[in-house]
C-alpha cells in the first residue's frame, strides 16, 4: 500500500498534487463561465491584424466592453451657497467601475424655500429658518436612507430611480401628517402664531377692516382674499438634487450630453433627428417696487431676439443692446442705479413710458428696429404690486388701479408698444376672472404667463394646467421636482399647447442643467435673467456649447415664427 505522505517524483506529495490539480480545475471552471479563453483568443486573433500603437491600451479598451455595467456605491451630500450667500446642497455620486470606487459628477440645486407672495420681515425671517432647516434635513436624508436606498442602483436607470426618490418624498410626507395629528393638542395652543408666520399677507392686509355692506360707499368689488401659500416641506431638496446627480452621472457614464439623455428620456422612441434651441429671454432692465424710482409696474424689462437669430447671434446682439443701455444710464447720472440680483440693471423711472425710450435709443444705436429685430415682454410681477388695504395695484407711487383697471392699462400699453409680446403676472393668480378677460383680449397678439402666479410642478402634475388660462407657465427646477417630474409636466403642457419655460429661481447656483433641461424637452423659451453675474452667465455659455454641438452633428433645428395660443374658451368659475 502506497503512503499518501511519500513525496511523488516532482516533489509534492499525492496529496498536494490532488489539491492542485483540483484548483486549476476550479480556475479553469472560473475562466470558462466568464468566457475569458474565448475572448483572450478573439482579441489577440483581431489585434496581430490590427498592430494598434498601444497593445495594452487595445486590450483594455476590448475588455472594458464586457465590464459589469457602472452601479451606485454611495451619495455624499454637503453644504454650500448658493449666489445669493445662503445655504443649499451639493451632492457628490459614488459609482463602482471595474471593481474601484469613483467620484462620478457634482451637481447643486436651489433651495427654495420663500413664498413670493408673502414679503413681511416676519415672513423673510421665517423663510430663511426653514431654509436652514431644510438643508439639515436634505443632508441627514442623502447621507443615511437615500444613501442606501440608492446603492447597487445603475445611473442609467432614471425612471426607477425618480420613483424611489419621489416614494420616500411621499411617506416623509405622510409621517410628517401622521404626527401632526398626534400632536393635535399642542398645534391648538399655538395655531395663532403659526397662522401668522406661514399664512401671512403683506403688512397692508393685517390693517385691512371688513367691508361693510354699503354699495354706495364702496361700489367697487372686494378683491379676493390671497390664496394660502402652497406647504414646502424642509429637506425637498434633497430629493430634486440626487435626481439630477443621477441623470449627470449617467450622461458621464456613457460619454454623452445630458440634453440628449433627457430627450431620449422624454420619447417613447428614439429622440429627434434635429433639436431646436430655446429663445432666451434676456432681462435688460429692472424698474420694479425696489427700484427707487415712482414706477413700480415692470419688475423686468425682457428683451427676446428674433427666432431666426442663432443663439449665438442673439448673445451678441443683447449684449451689444445691454452696453447702449449701460452707455445711457452713466450718462444721465439721475436716479439710483444698481445692478440686480437679476443680472441687469435696477433703475428707478418716474414714468412707464420711459424704459421703453431708453431701450429704443440703444436700439436706434445699433440700428436695430424694436419690434423686428428683437420683442419685449414685461414681468410685471403683479403679486408684489398689490396694496391689500386698499384693495388695488399700486403701478406708480400714488397711482392705484383695481383689478378691471389693469385690463384698460395693459390693453392700451400693449396698443402704444406693439413691440410688446409677452406678460408675466399681469395680474394675481387670484384675480382668476380679469386674467381671463385680458387674456381673451391681447392673446393673439401676447403671451400670458405665469410665474409667481403658477402652481408648483407638483400641484400641476397632480390637479392639471387650471383651465386655460396661461400661453405658457415659468417652471424652476428647485426642491423636490425630479427629472422625471420635469418631464412628465412638459408633455402635459404641450398637449394642453401651453409653453414650457424654465427659469431661475431664488438662489441659483453655477450648476448650468438647466440649460440642458431646455435643450433636452424642447422648451421655446428660457428665462435666465441678464448677462450679468456668473451662475446666470454659465448657463448661456452651455446654451451656446450645446447650440455648437448640434450643429457640428447636423442636428441642429430651427425656431419657428412667434405663434401666440389664443385663449377664448369657456370663461372658469370665479369661485
Amino acid at each position: 500500500m502506497s503512503d499518501s505522505r511519500v513525496p511523488s517524483s516532482n516533489g509534492r506529495s499525492a496529496e498536494q498534487a490532488r489539491d492542485f490539480h483540483q484548483l486549476k480545475q476550479r480556475a479553469a471552471e472560473y475562466y470558462r463561465s466568464n468566457s475569458v479563453p474565448q475572448r483572450m483568443q478573439e482579441v489577440l486573433n483581431t489585434m496581430f491584424y490590427d498592430k494598434p500603437d498601444d497593445v495594452y491600451g487595445h486590450l483594455a479598451n476590448y475588455f472594458a466592453n464586457f465590464a459589469k455595467p457602472a452601479a451606485i456605491s454611495r451619495i455624499v451630500g454637503k453644504e454650500i451657497l448658493d449666489a445669493e450667500g445662503e445655504r443649499t446642497v451639493e451632492v457628490e455620486l459614488f459609482c463602482i467601475i471595474k471593481n474601484f470606487e469613483k467620484s462620478i459628477c457634482f451637481t447643486t440645486m436651489s433651495n427654495c424655500y420663500r413664498d413670493p407672495h408673502y414679503t413681511t420681515q416676519d415672513t423673510m425671517d421665517k423663510a430663511n429658518e426653514l431654509k436652514k432647516l431644510s438643508v439639515q434635513i436634505a443632508l441627514e436624508w442623502i447621507n443615511e436612507p437615500l444613501n442606501s436606498l440608492l446603492k447597487g442602483l445603475l445611473p442609467a436607470n432614471q425612471i426607477k430611480v425618480d420613483k424611489l426618490l419621489s416614494e420616500y418624498f411621499q411617506r416623509k410626507l405622510e409621517e410628517d401628517e401622521e404626527q401632526r395629528k398626534k400632536d393635535t393638542d399642542v398645534e391648538e395652543i399655538t395655531e395663532p402664531e403659526l397662522s401668522i408666520s406661514t399664512n401671512t399677507a403683506p403688512i397692508g392686509d393685517k390693517k385691512k377692516k371688513p367691508l361693510k355692506g354699503k354699495k354706495s360707499i364702496a361700489p367697487e368689488k372686494p378683491i379676493k382674499p390671497l390664496e394660502p401659500p402652497e406647504p414646502l416641506f424642509p429637506g425637498g431638496v434633497a430629493i430634486g438634487a440626487v435626481s439630477l446627480a443621477v441623470a449627470k452621472a449617467s450622461v458621464k457614464l456613457q460619454n454623452t450630453s445630458l440634453y440628449l439623455h433627457i430627450a431620449s428620456l422624454n420619447q417613447e422612441e428614439e429622440p429627434p433627428k434635429e433639436m431646436r434651441m430655446p429663445l432666451p429671454m434676456i432681462s435688460l432692465l429692472s424698474c420694479g417696487k425696489l427700484s427707487g424710482g415712482k414706477l413700480k409696474l415692470m419688475k423686468e424689462v425682457i428683451g427676446v431676439p428674433k427666432p431666426s437669430l442663432s443663439f449665438k447671434q442673439s448673445l451678441k446682439m443683447m449684449m451689444d443692446l445691454q452696453q447702449q443701455i449701460t452707455k445711457w444710464i452713466f450718462t444721465q447720472k439721475s436716479g439710483p442705479i444698481a445692478m440686480s440680483l437679476m443680472g441687469c440693471w435696477e433703475k428707478g423711472f418716474d414714468q412707464t413710458e420711459q424704459p421703453f425710450e431708453v431701450i429704443q435709443e440703444a436700439c436706434n444705436a445699433l440700428e436695430l428696429t424694436l419690434g423686428e429685430d428683437l420683442h419685449l415682454i414685461l414681468n410685471c410681477a403683479a403679486h408684489e404690486l398689490m396694496d391689500y388695504e386698499k384693495e388695488k395695484y399700486e403701478i406708480l407711487i400714488g397711482v392705484f388701479k383695481n383689478p378691471d383697471e389693469m385690463i384698460e392699462l395693459y390693453t392700451s400699453l400693449v396698443e402704444k408698444y406693439p413691440s410688446i409680446i409677452g406678460l408675466i403676472d399681469p395680474l394675481r393668480k387670484e384675480d382668476a376672472e380679469q386674467w381671463f378677460k385680458l387674456s381673451c383680449l391681447l392673446s393673439p397678439q401676447c403671451y400670458f404667463l405665469a410665474d409667481a402666479a403658477s402652481r408648483s410642478i407638483d400641484k400641476l402634475i397632480k390637479d392639471g394646467l387650471d383651465g386655460n388660462r396661461y400661453s405658457g407657465l415659468i417652471l424652476k427646477h428647485t426642491n423636490q421636482t425630479t427629472i422625471s417630474d420635469f418631464i412628465q409636466v412638459a408633455k402635459l403642457m404641450e398637449v394642453q399647447d401651453c409653453r414650457f419655460i424654465p427659469g431661475l429661481g431664488d438662489g441659483a447656483t453655477t450648476d448650468d442643467s438647466i440649460a440642458d433641461i431646455a435643450v433636452g424637452l424642447g422648451a421655446r423659451f428660457i428665462k435666465l435673467g441678464g448677462l450679468c453675474h456668473g451662475e446666470r452667465v454659465a448657463k448661456y455659455n452651455r446654451l451656446m456649447a450645446i447650440e455648437e454641438e448640434l450643429a457640428q452633428r447636423g442636428a441642429l433645428g430651427h425656431a419657428a415664427e412667434h405663434q401666440f395660443p389664443v385663449i377664448s374658451e369657456e370663461e372658469p368659475d370665479p369661485n
